[in-house]
Parts: C-alpha cells; sequence; structure tokens
C-alpha cells in the first residue's frame, strides 16, 4: 500500500500544489491542509487509522509520534517540504524540488549495522581535587568512581568513591573498554588514625573503566578527544561546562548500539606488501587513531571509530568503504534526486550536501528567518560530509546536477574535503565541488551564489567509485588524458628502461594487478585503469627505474595492458629453449668471468647460460651434485663366528602333523 501524502501548507505561508506532486511522484496527496498540527489534528488521527501516512513536515514530529502511540499505529514517516523547498523568497516553481524530496523520501534505505557497547558506570574522574573531588561525589550515587588527583590537596575523610594520585602514561579504547597506564600510581590507605595516607609510588600500573571524565584542562588523551564516545572533557574554570559534563557521564551506563561505521576488504587494500609500505592515505587521515597497520593491510576499530568518513573518500581501491549508509546508497540517492526533478518539468538542479546536524538547522533557520533556498537548489542529508568525496560529487555531476556544493560544520574534516575538491576540480571543473564555510544563515544563499545557465547531459551512474568517477569523466570532459594532482587515485606509471632489468620484484606485489608480466617473453604489461597509485612499485623497485604520474586517461587504451619494458629472452645454450632475459645473463656472465672461484672452471660458467632443466642435467652428469659415495650395507656374512659358538638348530617351517 502506497503513503498518503498529507500536505499542510502551515497557516498559508508556503506553496503546495497537490495534483503537480502527485503526479510528479506518482503518490496519492491529500488535499492541501493549512494547521494539521493543531486545529486539524483529527485529520492526522483519521489518516493514521487508515493506513501508512507520510508527514510532509517534521516540526511537529514528536507530537505526530505520541498521537500514533496512542493510537497503536505505526508512526508516519516525514519529509521535510516546508523548511527545504516551500518556505523560500525565490519566486520561480518549487514543485519540481518539491517532487524531487517526496521521491527521495520514499526510497527504500538499508538498516545500519550496530555492535552493542557495555557500560558498567566504572568512572575515572581527573583532575584537581579543587574540582575533581566535587564532581566525583557528585558522581558517586550513581556511577562507580575513582577520582585521580594531579595534586596534593588535603584529602576529605570520604569513602564514597576510590582517590588516587598519580599521572596518565598512555590511555587507550573508547566507551566501554578504556584501558589507562598510570604512573606515580599512589593508592590511599584507608586504615589508620588521623589523615588518610598513600602508598609509595609505583610506575605502569594499569586499569580499565568504562568512562573518562577529564578536568585538566590540559592536552587530551586522545586525538580529535571530541569524537571519542565516553571520553568527557570540561575546563574546570567553566563550571557550566563541568556541569554538563557531569551530567552526560552520569547517562553513560547501559548497553548501547553504535553504528559500524565503515566496512573494510582487506584483500583490497594496498597499504604494504613485502614489508614495504605502500598507501597510507586512511592512516594520515584518521582524526581519531581507529585506524592501524595490521600486516599488508590495515584494521579498523569500530568502538574508536566516529564515522568521519574521510577514510572511504580518500581509500584508492574501495578498501574502506563508509556503511552508515553504504556508498552506493549514497550513488542512489543522488541519481534519484535528479530524476525526480526532472521528471517534474526541472531544470539545472543545483545539489547542496550538508550534514544532519549544523547543515540542517542552518537551512532550518536561512527557511524561517530568512530568504530561504533557492528553488533550484536540493538538499542532500548525510551522516558525515567527508564522505562524499570526488566520486560521489562527479556522479552528481554526470547525473545531470549543475554544480555541487558542500555546507562544512565546524567539525568537517576540511583537509580531505579540499583535497577531494581539488580533485573533482582537475577532472572536471570547479563547479564539480565547492566547499560553503558558513555560519550565518543569512550568508548562505550569497555563498551558493546565482543559478548556472548550464547542466551536463545526465547519465546513469553504476559500479563502484573508481568506476563511477572514470565513467563521469569521460561524459562531462573532452579531454582524453587529464593531469591530476599529486594525491589522486588514478594514474600510470614511467619506467626507465634503460635502469630496469625486467627483474618483475614489482609484478608479484601490486595490490591491484596493474602490473604483470607475459610468461612468453620478457615483457612489464600495465594496465593504467587499474592502477591506484600507491607507490609500492615505486618503493620496491630495486633499480628505482618507477616513478608515478597522476592522471585521468579515459580513452579505451588505460584498459588493456601496455607494454612499458621489454627485451630480446635469452636462448639456452643447450637446448634452444628462451628463458631470462638476454642483457642480464650476458652481464652475469661478463661480471663473473675471471672473478669468482666458484666460476672459473668454463663448465661451471656455462652453467648460467642454461635452462632450469639442462642446467641440473648437466650438473649430474658432472658429477658436480654428486656426493661421496655411499657406504655399503653390512651383512652377517661379513662378521665371522667364534670357535666356541653354539649353532642352534633351526626351526623346520611348515605345517605341523597331528
Amino acid at each position: 500500500m502506497s503513503n498518503t501524502v498529507l500536505l499542510c501548507d502551515c497557516l498559508g505561508s508556503q506553496r503546495l500544489g497537490r495534483e503537480a506532486l502527485s503526479d510528479a511522484t506518482d503518490r496519492p496527496c491529500s488535499r492541501v491542509h493549512t494547521f494539521l498540527c493543531g486545529r486539524e489534528l483529527g485529520i492526522v488521527s483519521d489518516a493514521l487509522q487508515n493506513g501508512p501516512v507520510t508527514v510532509a513536515c517534521e516540526q511537529e514530529r514528536a507530537a505526530f509520534d505520541s498521537l500514533a502511540e496512542d493510537l497503536d499505529v505505526e508512526s508516519p514517516t516525514y519529509v521535510d517540504l516546508r523548511d527545504r523547498a516551500g518556505w523560500t523568497e525565490d519566486t520561480r516553481d518549487v514543485t519540481p524540488k518539491q517532487a524531487a524530496l517526496l521521491t527521495l523520501a520514499a526510497m527504500p534505505r538499508p538498516a545500519p549495522r550496530v555492535i552493542d557497547v557495555e557500560s558498567r558506570g566504572t568512572c575515572l574522574v581527573i583532575g584537581a581535587a579543587e574540582i575533581a573531588l566535587p564532581t566525583a561525589e557528585r558522581l558517586a550515587g550513581q556511577l562507580a568512581v575513582t577520582c585521580l588527583l594531579t595534586d596534593d590537596a588535603p584529602l576529605p575523610d570520604t569513602r564514597a568513591f576510590d582517590i588516587v594520585r598519580g599521572r596518565i602514561r598512555r590511555a587507550q579504547g573508547a566507551l566501554g573498554q578504556f584501558e589507562v597506564m598510570i604512573d606515580g600510581l599512589r593508592q590511599l590507605i584507608p586504615g589508620g588514625r588521623g589523615a588518610f595516607e598513600f602508598s609509595a609510588p609505583r610506575d605502569g600500573a594499569t586499569s580499565a573503566c568504562d568512562i573518562i571524565l577529564d578536568l585538566t584542562a590540559g592536552t587530551p588523551l586522545f586525538p580529535a578527544p571530541e569524537k571519542r564516545e565516553g571520553y568527557l572533557r570540561a575546563d574546570p574554570a567553566r563550571p557550566a561546562a563541568v556541569f554538563d559534563a557531569t551530567l552526560e557521564a552520569s547517562k553513560l551506563v547501559g548497553t548501547f548500539e553504535q553504528p559500524v561505521h565503515v566496512s573494510l576488504a582487506p584483500q583490497l587494500c594496498a597499504h604494504s606488501r613485502a614489508m614495504q609500505t605502500g598507501c597510507t592515505r586512511c592512516l594520515d587521515a584518521c582524526p581519531t587513531g581507529a585506524i592501524v597497520p595490521d600486516g599488508d593491510h590495515v584494521a579498523v576499530d569500530p568502538h574508536v571509530c566516529a564515522g568521519c568518513g574521510a577514510c572511504s573518500a580518500l581509500c584508492p581501491s574501495g578498501a574502506i568503504s563508509y556503511a552508515a549508509p553504504p556508498v552506493e546508497d549514497t550513488m542512489r540517492r543522488i541519481s534519484v534526486l535528479a530524476s525526480a526533478y526532472r521528471n517534474a518539468g526541472g531544470t539545472l538542479p543545483r545539489l547542496l550536501v550538508h550534514d544532519e546536524d549544523h547543515g540542517r538547522e542552518l537551512i532550518n533557520l536561512l527557511a524561517r528567518h530568512g530568504a530561504g533556498l533557492p528553488a533550484d537548489v536540493i538538499p542532500l542529508s548525510i551522516p558525515a560530509v567527508a564522505a562524499f568525496g570526488h566520486a560521489e560529487a562527479l556522479a552528481a555531476r554526470a547525473s545531470g546536477f549543475a554544480d555541487v556544493s558542500v555546507l562544512l560544520s565546524p567539525r568537517s574534516d576540511r583537509a580531505t574535503l579540499a583535497q577531494e575538491a581539488e580533485l573533482a576540480a582537475a577532472i572536471d571543473t570547479p563547479a564539480a565541488l565547492r566547499l560553503l564555510d558558513v555560519t550565518d544563515p543569512d550568508m548562505l544563499p550569497d555563498a551558493l551564489g546565482p543559478s548556472p545557465d548550464t547542466a551536463p547531459e545526465p547519465m546513469l551512474p553504476m559500479g563502484s567509485r573508481r568506476q563511477i568517477a572514470r565513467m563521469a569523466a569521460k561524459s562531462l570532459s573532452d579531454e582524453v588524458l587529464t593531469p591530476l594532482p599529486d594525491h589522486a587515485p588514478y594514474g600510470a606509471i614511467l619506467v626507465d628502461q634503460d635502469a630496469c632489468t625486467l627483474c618483475l620484484a614489482c609484478v608479484p606485489l601490486c595490490p591491484s594487478g596493474a602490473l604483470s608480466d607475459n610468461p612468453d617473453k620478457p615483457q612489464l604489461l600495465f594496465t593504467e585503469d587499474a592502477c591506484l597509485q600507491c607507490g609500492l612499485c615505486a618503493n620496491i623497485c630495486p633499480e628505482d627505474a618507477i616513478t608515478l604520474q597522476p592522471q585521468m586517461n579515459t580513452s579505451d587504451d588505460a584498459l588493456s595492458p601496455s607494454v612499458m619494458n621489454e627485451e630480446e629472452p635469452f636462448h639456452c645454450v643447450e637446448c634452444g629453449t628462451p628463458f631470462g632475459v638476454k642483457s642480464t645473463i650476458e652481464r652475469i656472465t661478463e661480471k663473473l668471468s675471471g672473478n669468482h672461484a666458484m666460476f672459473a672452471n668454463p663448465q661451471a660458467l656455462r652453467l648460467i647460460g642454461m635452462c632450469d632443466d639442462c642446467r641440473v642435467k648437466s650438473q649430474m652428469h658432472d658429477g658436480m651434485l654428486s656426493g661421496p659415495p655411499r657406504p655399503v650395507a653390512k651383512t652377517s656374512a661379513d662378521y665371522g663366528q667364534p670357535e666356541d659358538a653354539v649353532v642352534l638348530p633351526q626351526r623346520r617351517k611348515g605345517r605341523k602333523r597331528t
């Protein structure tokens, strides 16, 4: 059953065309109501009891959910047509934009993958006694508190919580699984009369806890501390901040569902081979340290990962990809928005990507108190804007968007987004990915700029991020070969043929199979479309004969192997079978001739020019592989019988007679 869309013009403050929206989306729409969240609430009640409902406003979500709960029916779904498309000073038709948002809202979404995080409420409060002790006392009734004092202030006569002194050398983990190492640990001795005393200090003590409340105002224990679940910091000089952190800590008890933000396919990772480092893009970008080397690939700690998405945007192979939602879901949403907008009669759409907190609030404020978004700007909300990289931007452009903008938030990974914007601009134009760094809602329309005059012809992006980027580049530009920035994950290699000895050490270690050899002759082959520009081949090459050349090659030649270096094979001096490289065999023979004791014999030197089979046969024939003669096995005849030996009769073998 299709959801009925309940339309409301919010006391006549927005334009809604019922018939146009119904025709454009092929969804049943109600008449345009005026005050559904007030005097017309009964209409919502009746609709909820008659089947699935979509409410075209999100402001009173809590009230409608409560109504559904009272009626014991399914809660409605929501799409915000008012703030994102209805409230605008733009006089152009907003129906195509509203139709696109309605179509997107009806699109099924994958359920996020989650893991359970358990916190039993053990809390470590760190700070000077003046602020840490009162805070620990407030939390002691709700949490199991240990107070780590950083000064030597007098102690209170309380055992409501544990008190220790020391300094933290190292901390790791996240909510429910923190582990700290403490140097100079001095534990309180509860016995005796008078003031409490402490034990002798000791270094390297370890302890575990679920929550850390840091009131030191010093260097954070973790990188990107605001993204570490369970690690709370507050400036001790700001009582309100300490109170907020204390209140938040008191709530971190129980079992929580944490989204698994990224998926990892280790077999695709190009981090290292043969103890040589290649790609480190995700390691360099991860703000929390959740990604670490793990042999030839990397590993991701899902408890530490904060879901910023930078690793997904930067990964050249797709070994790491955003999973909440998956990359393919984002690609589909982009395509659905563009096609629905065109099907409703819209032209030259623009895409505005924003996060679900800062960006959404900025758009809502602009709608309520300012000019609202232009009619051709379609907002797309995603959990982490840093996950929206060059491939997603090129997919949007190839879907028909005139330009693509990302609205930055205070916590956005600007370095990653700037790098991806540079790459997208090099492949397409600066309109491919623009970064809008505004915090004032009224500045957003100016940052968006005027409406463009042209847009690309739409196509349907399909495949992986790399495949989509290549398809988009081919459709967006007439250039077959485009130079790219040094950090680009696309490109070729240059081989110094004078230095290359065709040792082929690079071939088996290439993680993507871009490098290969020819089993029939000495050749180094290269398929440009598969090259990740990870640098492993250049790092492994013993002759330093390989350099990287970032570029986007959209010709069909990039899909097939090309010969980077080749030489004439050497033919076996015995059977004539081709093997090895002629120049290499001749060079080795020349260097060893008369210069090495093992090859003073001409026959031994001749072995270098033989194939494997002939070399073994020659060594066997000439005795080069033979050792000393095997000893002859001895029998009883080899041992003499003593004169007084008694010879026992032999028992006759045969069937016993009865």
